[in-house]
C-alpha cells in the first residue's frame, strides 16, 4: 500500500475519542486523511487532537448534528449497550438502542450524503458488531439496534451504486474497549468471578479465544476507505476471529 494513499482527503469519525472510534482516527491519519473526530465529550477529542490523531474536532451528539463541510469518508463508531434480560427490557431500553444505533447513523449519513453526490465518490462504514449477524441472550435491544444498522448499510449501498459512493459495515466480536470494560464488570458483580475469568468469557465467543483490539478493526475500515474498495458495497465485514 503507497504511503498516504488518502492524502487530501477529509475524513469524519463519530465516537472518535476513544476505543474504535479513535484506532479508525488513527489509522486514516497515518493514511494521509484530513480527520476531524465527532464525540460528546469534548476531553477525549482533544486528546486525540493533542496527539496528533485528528486534525479538527466537534463536540456534538451525532443524533442532533450541526451543518457539516463535505467529507469524503465517513466513518460511524458511535454506538451504545445496554443489556438486560428480556422480560426487563422495556420500551425505553429499546428507544435508547435504536436511536444511538441506528438513528445517529442515519443523522451522520444524511449529513455528509449530499456532499459526497456531488463529488460523485464517497465512503460511508458503519462500525456494527456480530450482533448484526447473528443473536446474544440479554441483549435483545442491542442487537435489534444493531441489525437495523445492518438494513440501513445494505438498503443504502443499493441507493448510492451508480453514484461514486459505497456504504459498507465493519462487524466487530468483543473488542477490548470501555463497552466490553463495563461488561467485564457486570459478569464480576453479578457472578463473583475475577476480573480475567470474566475477560475470558467474552473472548470465548471468538475462536482464537482472545478480545479483538481496536487496530485490527480500524485496519478493516481503512481498507473498505481505500481508493481500490470501489466495488466492496454494501458488505458487512466480520472481524471476530472466525465466530460468524
Amino acid at each position: 500500500m503507497e504511503a498516504s494513499p488518502l492524502l487530501g482527503k477529509a475524513a469524519l469519525v463519530t465516537g472518535g475519542g476513544t476505543g474504535i472510534g479513535l484506532a479508525c482516527a488513527q489509522a486514516l491519519t497515518r493514511a494521509g486523511a484530513v480527520v476531524t473526530v465527532l464525540g460528546r465529550r469534548e476531553a477525549p477529542l482533544r486528546a486525540a487532537l493533542d496527539a496528533g490523531d485528528a486534525a479538527g474536532l466537534l463536540v456534538a451528539d451525532v443524533t442532533a448534528l450541526p451543518a457539516l463541510p463535505r467529507f469524503d469518508i465517513l466513518v460511524n463508531a458511535a454506538g451504545a449497550a445496554e443489556s438486560a434480560p428480556f422480560l426487563k427490557s422495556d420500551a425505553a431500553l429499546f428507544d435508547r438502542m435504536w436511536r444511538v444505533n441506528v438513528l445517529g447513523a442515519v443523522a451522520a449519513a444524511q449529513a455528509v450524503l449530499p456532499g459526497m453526490l456531488d463529488a460523485g465518490a464517497g465512503r460511508i462504514v458503519m462500525v456494527a458488531s456480530t450482533a448484526a449477524l447473528k443473536g446474544y441472550p440479554y441483549v435483545t435491544a442491542y442487537t435489534a439496534a444493531k441489525h437495523g444498522l445492518l438494513g440501513l448499510v445494505r438498503a443504502l449501498a443499493q441507493e448510492v451504486a451508480m453514484k461514486g459512493v459505497t456504504v459498507n459495515a465493519v462487524c466487530p466480536g468483543f473488542t477490548d474497549t470501555a463497552i466490553v470494560a463495563e461488561s467485564v464488570a457486570r459478569i464480576v458483580a453479578k457472578t463473583g468471578r475475577g476480573e480475567d475469568e470474566a475477560r475470558a468469557e467474552l473472548a470465548k465467543h471468538n475462536p482464537q479465544k482472545r478480545l479483538v483490539q481496536p487496530a485490527e478493526v480500524a485496519a478493516a475500515v481503512l481498507a473498505l476507505c481505500l481508493p481500490g474498495s470501489a466495488a466492496i458495497n454494501g458488505q458487512a465485514i466480520a472481524v471476530d476471529g472466525g465466530e460468524t
